[in-house]
């Protein structure tokens, strides 16, 4: 019997479908090793080397399969092919080891039997493939080949860098600012772009601009199109040029007996390629931006993919290839069936031969790993709709979309420019159309654009003025950061790796640096600025773009086997060690964390109470601390909520009194929580029953439109702010953005503002206010 070892119970299932009955196939259900969870663990004064344990949670797992290998002719070690994924297959050798190693070290009693990292079994064989289907498997069987050890080095020292900066470096912070604070290579970096957004947008100065726009038609043609001020005596107008309401009414009164001739006319063709498949980042931004996906939420929709989903007729099949990839390749097998399908289903002129192959941009790809995309060319999203969730639905068909589309043929437009001058004026106004004449990859692959059909006229020609007036405007500050933004800075300045970005993102929300707003964006919070402010002044290293980034370069020399592993971590950590021995001593909190005295005097002692920051934001404590612990919420004005929260409680105890639990019959009572008011069973803990209700911070003021009887309310959820029904569970009315109040003139349905700020119909009818 040979035994083939994989990550994850879903892997396994769809794998043993392909194998014989020779071959057992059994989960490891992840890592069965890592550094102890209470301690560092690092062996620093003997060349950093690491003491990896098994968690309890993994023992059973790990006894199960000593056991199966006991049987087994041959261990074959099937974890996904990346740093991470050879990093498990050595650990899992290591552990089916380890019972062997330690008899033999009795009978020899050396110790160079026994070292961890010396020469694995002959038993034990590593494979690897970037899609789980029969023919890949099948192949990867055939040549197995030995562990790379420089990639599980490269991973090793990732895992102990990490480590030796969190263990010693958040302690510092619980010291110096305020308990529960974690400090991390890649995510105080991320933390550090969110923040330094955050403060351009508080110091960006609102500016005001005009445009001048004219709408025209031609004799004979009723089709009215527009153009705007393009040039003032042969200059171009700048953007900001037209400043006041003053300017534009200026321009408007020398143009208002102008007549309007075409000057020029220019036709011209132009493509519009495809865009490459995706790598793990590209699709992170796209499926954010396009599906409103986290990171994380993306990530784990395309592992369910990846590992096989069960299909009509077909049991477990891996529709995607591996998703943690910054390879912008094709196989050559892909190139050809998508070329098949499009010829069978679109028509030759929707196909090209041989295929299109793009070249990876990103420095240090893993060349031999392939781009994300479907498995089967010939699987269409709309062929398999019904054995997937809507979520995995719109992620496999966004990812089959884009790798067919990347096989077609260029889109073909007619870009068409009209030059109109004012008469006897010194204006010049401009109109540009665009005309769709071959869809081409834009027919699998849609495109947010918008055709601009302009009437056919001549140079010389007088056009006749419509309208005319001048159109305010005002600069807006930088966004906060979506997760498709943050994914994309952080590649940009080579922050990271492609299977860290879901996690970080996922880890700063966590530990509550990071917040989504009501679009989802990401906001700091005030423990952010605090931190950032900190490790910028005290360990710049930490949070320095440029030197994060090398030491990402120093892991991939490091897997191309070029260095060692030690010297690179022992050249940071020395004087990162030194430097927070300094800081110890030179850091005081009374200057991290200074305390903004109140009026307002502590109920309990009669002290001043301060404004302080902890890690879940300001709040008010009493400054005889720690002998009074006594703290307060901090209102909007500085001074305690209290007096306005008991306000609050007492209208909806009145307003809620006499209702009845429906699940036990027992009375409701308003309890007050984290995101606001709630109503509670008062038979807790024996009936858990709570119910969302209207009022408080959290309430808009609209009724729900769907069961006319609750009030739609703010809540959250771990993607963000929502709106909802207070009438939960029997009305689920929900929205992904704050209602307006207003109902929509085309279908009736609330206008929500969405995460542009523009106000749109919540029922996607495609209208917009």
């Amino acid at each position: 019997m040979n035994l083939i070892i994989v990550e994850s119970p879903t892997k396994a299932k769809t794998i043993s479908k392909f194998v014989g009955k020779e071959y057992k196939v059994e989960s490891s259900f992840g890592h069965i090793r890592d550094l102890p969870k209470n301690e560092m663990g690092i062996d620093i004064e003997h060349d950093f080397q690491p003491r990896y344990v098994t968690p309890t949670k993994s023992k059973k797992t790990v006894s199960n399969l000593k056991k199966l290998a006991e049987k087994a002719d041959k261990i074959i070690l099937a974890s996904d092919e990346d740093r991470e994924g050879e990093a498990i297959a050595w650990h899992l050798a290591q552990a089916l080891e380890e019972g062997k190693a330690k008899t033999k070290a009795k009978k020899s009693k050396t110790a160079s039997d026994t070292e961890e990292g010396s020469h694995i079994s002959k038993r034990f064989e590593r494979i690897a493939f970037h899609e789980i289907t029969k023919d890949a498997i099948l192949k990867a069987l055939e040549s197995p080949r030995e562990l790379n050890m420089d990639l599980v080095d490269a991973q090793q020292a990732r895992r102990i860098l990490d480590r030796l900066v969190g263990y010693e470096l958040s302690p510092f912070l619980w010291k110096k600012v305020t308990k529960g604070l974690s400090a991390g290579r890649v995510q105080s970096v991320a933390v550090r772009l969110i923040v330094e957004r955050e403060r351009e947008i508080k110091a960006f100065n609102v500016e005001e601009y005009w445009s001048i726009v004219a709408t025209f038609n031609a004799d004979g043609n009723e089709l009215k199109f527009t153009a705007r001020l393009n040039k003032v005596d042969g200059k171009s107008v700048d953007k900001m040029e037209i400043k006041t309401k003053e300017d534009a009414d200026k321009i408007l009164a020398d143009l208002e007996k102008a007549k309007y001739v075409v000057t020029s006319l220019e036709q011209k063709e132009a493509k519009k390629h495809p865009l490459a498949p995706f790598t793990t980042s590209t699709l992170q931004q796209t499926a954010n931006r396009f599906l409103g996906f986290s990171a994380k939420q993306t990530m784990m929709l395309a592992q369910q993919l990846y590992e096989g989903i069960e299909i009509n007729g077909e049991g477990g099949v891996g529709l995607i290839t591996y998703m943690r990839t910054d390879s912008q390749n094709l196989s050559d097998k892909f190139l050809g069936d998508a070329e098949d399908w499009l010829k069978k289903n679109l028509g030759d002129k929707y196909a090209l031969t041989g295929g299109r192959r793009f070249k990876t941009k990103s420095k240090g790809a893993q060349e031999a790993h392939e781009a994300v995309r479907p498995t089967e060319a010939s699987r269409s999203p709309e062929a398999i709709k019904t054995s997937l969730n809507n979520n995995q639905y719109r992620l496999y068909k966004l990812i089959w979309q884009r790798a067919v589309a990347s096989q077609m043929p260029e889109a073909i437009l007619d870009n068409t420019t009209i030059d109109i001058e004012a008469v006897n004026t010194p204006y010049q106004f401009r109109a540009t159309g665009q005309i769709l004449k071959f869809d081409g990859y834009l027919k699998v692959y849609p495109e947010k654009s918008q055709e601009v059909e302009l009437p056919p006229v001549k140079e010389k020609e007088e056009l006749n003025l419509i309208n005319i007036g001048g159109v305010q405007h005002f600069t807006k500050p930088p966004a906060r950061y979506s997760d498709a933004g943050l994914v994309k800075a952080l590649e940009k300045h080579g922050i990271g790796r492609p299977s860290t970005y879901a996690p970080t993102i996922a880890t700063i929300i966590d530990r509550n640096y990071v917040a989504r707003d009501d679009h989802k964006r990401l906001a700091p919070n005030d423990i952010a600025f605090v931190v950032i402010d900190l490790l910028v002044a005290h360990f710049p290293n930490i949070v320095d773009l440029e030197f994060t980034a090398k030491m990402e370069k120093d892991f991939d020399h490091i897997a191309h086997g070029k260095t060692k592993w030690q010297p690179v971590i022992e050249h940071f950590y020395k004087p990162f060690h030194e430097n927070l021995k300094h800081k110890y001593e030179e850091v005081k909190k009374s200057d991290i964390m200074p305390e903004e005295t109140t009026s307002e005097k502590c109920d309990k002692c009669g002290s001043p109470m301060v404004v302080k920051t902890g890690r879940y934001g300001k709040f008010l404590g009493c400054s005889n601390f720690p002998e009074c612990k006594n703290i307060k919420s901090l209102g909007a004005d500085g001074h305690s909520s209290d007096k306005k929260a008991d306000a609050e409680l007492k209208e909806l105890e009145e307003k809620y009194k006499g209702e009845i639990c429906d699940k036990c019959g027992s009375p409701m009572v308003v309890k007050n929580g984290r995101f606001g008011p709630f109503l509670s069973c008062s038979a807790y803990p024996k009936c858990k029953n709570i119910k969302n209700i209207a009022g408080g911070k959290n309430s808009t003021g609209i009724k729900c439109p769907k069961c006319d009887k609750g009030e739609i309310v703010q809540k959250r959820s771990k993607r963000g702010i929502f709106y909802a029904c207070s009438n939960y569970p029997e009305c689920k009315n929900a929205y992904w953005g704050k209602p307006t109040g207003e109902k929509c003139p085309d279908c009736g349905d609330l206008l929500i503002s969405d995460k542009n700020d523009k106000v749109v119909c919540s029922s996607k009818c495609g209208y917009e206010k």
